[in-house]
């Protein structure tokens, strides 16, 4: 099973986005975690890699089982882990050959092109306290099919 880390930087009422070249959807910028890592560190250092942006402080904002399903059968699964910092330094890139980065409204992910998953993941952890989990299935041309989502604040 793939683990993917991500991770939310937000700063004055925006999100640093990445719009993908495939689709034109925006995610919050990470990656595939590497052998050995914990998802603090990938998160971390995918976020540079993709935006050159340092995040500081990161802390987690959501667990998540993605499924992918043709019919009843599942034809693929991962698991992503989003955090988000409000502590960051540098200058962002421009685009990248992941795609074009950019600052963002919060309120404009309500409208911004991406997976409906994402959406309900980002806007959570720009928004509110606490811990989302859930699992998301979606079909394979990534139209949401069912979520459960599941919350906790300490």
């Amino acid at each position: 099973m793939q683990r993917i880390a991500n991770l939310l930087a937000v700063k004055d009422g925006q999100v640093l986005l990445l719009q993908k070249p495939r689709r034109g959807w925006y995610v919050a910028p990470g990656g595939k975690m590497e052998i050995g890592e914990s998802i603090y560190e990938a998160a971390l250092r995918e976020f540079h890699e993709e935006t050159n942006v340092t995040a500081h402080n990161a802390f987690l904002k959501g667990v998540f089982t993605m499924i992918i399903k043709s019919g009843e059968e599942i034809v693929d699964e991962w698991m992503l882990y989003t955090f988000m910092s409000r502590d960051i330094e540098g200058e962002p890139y421009v685009e990248t050959r992941e795609g074009i980065i950019s600052w963002q409204s919060i309120e404009a992910i309500n409208t911004l092109p991406m997976a409906e998953g994402d959406r309900s993941n980002l806007l959570f952890a720009a928004l509110n306290k606490g811990v989302q989990y859930g699992t998301f299935e979606y079909t394979e041309e990534f139209e949401l099919i069912k979520q459960t989502i599941q919350v906790s604040v300490e």
